[in-house]
């Protein structure tokens, strides 16, 4: 067992801790199952990333990345925090629905950006400003997550109620369509042009999860799957980056 291991963990556990300390405080009734999904979710990241410096170490170099994801936990939980004693009322977000919209699409397509867009293991979903460089991926995920969720508030009744039965589904009206055609075409083209499964795939899938949850119709999440497999397919014959991908998922156990 590593020596540093404790540190690790107990500074995890003090993080999450606090959180919890806030929430009760804040918003007590917020869903709890949130912060210990998201807390294991990250502790695996942990472990996973912390493998890597006992590579270096093991080559005499230094890494120190699980102690730089740790700092950023600890970032992304005090800006957490701000957030649940600053806005009082969440409700307040549905004035931004559309701004929230287009700088998520901002921040998707800002790694296309030619001076400051990077391609880094085939896949260019950094950006580098001076020393720093990150994924505005990360962000949109937070903007884009408000804008599906005002939209969804506004829409729901039509999205859930209108459509035609088929086999047992009910299927939602063809202009009804246009959200998710729209959510499936913007994840194809970050698909093609960045050549990052995981972001496309992050994006679609949490407008249909909110979908579903708005709607509570299988229909969507059926509509849903079934374009971005097929989107998938398509990609991953035209582009080696992510058929290597696919071939790395496959036979993961593979040597």
């Amino acid at each position: 067992v590593p020596a540093d291991i404790v540190g690790y963990s107990a500074g995890l556990v003090a993080l999450a801790v606090g959180m919890h300390v806030v929430l009760r405080w804040r918003a007590p009734y917020a869903d709890p199952v949130i912060l210990p999904v998201v807390v294991a979710l990250n502790g695996l990241g942990l472990a996973m990333i912390y493998r890597i410096d006992l590579a270096y170490q093991a080559r005499g170099r230094f890494g120190g990345f699980a102690e730089r994801q740790l700092t950023w936990t600890a970032v992304s939980i005090v800006l957490a925090a701000v957030v649940l004693v600053v806005l009082r009322d969440h409700r307040t977000l549905r004035r931004y629905t559309y701004t929230a919209m287009v700088a998520g699409l901002a921040l998707l397509m800002l790694p296309l950006a030619p001076v400051i867009g990077r391609t880094i293991n085939g896949a260019r979903i950094w950006i580098r400003v001076g020393p720093a460089s990150f994924q505005p991926a990360e962000l949109a995920k937070i903007v884009l997550a408000v804008f599906f969720a005002g939209y969804l508030v506004t829409n729901r009744d039509t999205l859930a109620l209108a459509g035609p039965k088929v086999l047992g589904l009910q299927l939602p009206r063809l202009r009804d369509l246009g959200p998710i055609l729209l959510a499936w075409g913007v994840s194809l083209a970050l698909l093609i042009f960045q050549r990052d499964l995981g972001t496309s795939l992050l994006f679609f899938g949490l407008f249909v999860g909110m979908l579903y949850l708005a709607t509570e119709r299988i229909s969507w999440v059926v509509i849903g799957v079934g374009l971005f497999v097929g989107g998938a397919a398509v990609a991953a014959r035209a582009l080696p980056h992510v058929a290597s991908r696919f071939n790395v998922w496959l036979h993961a156990l593979e040597p």
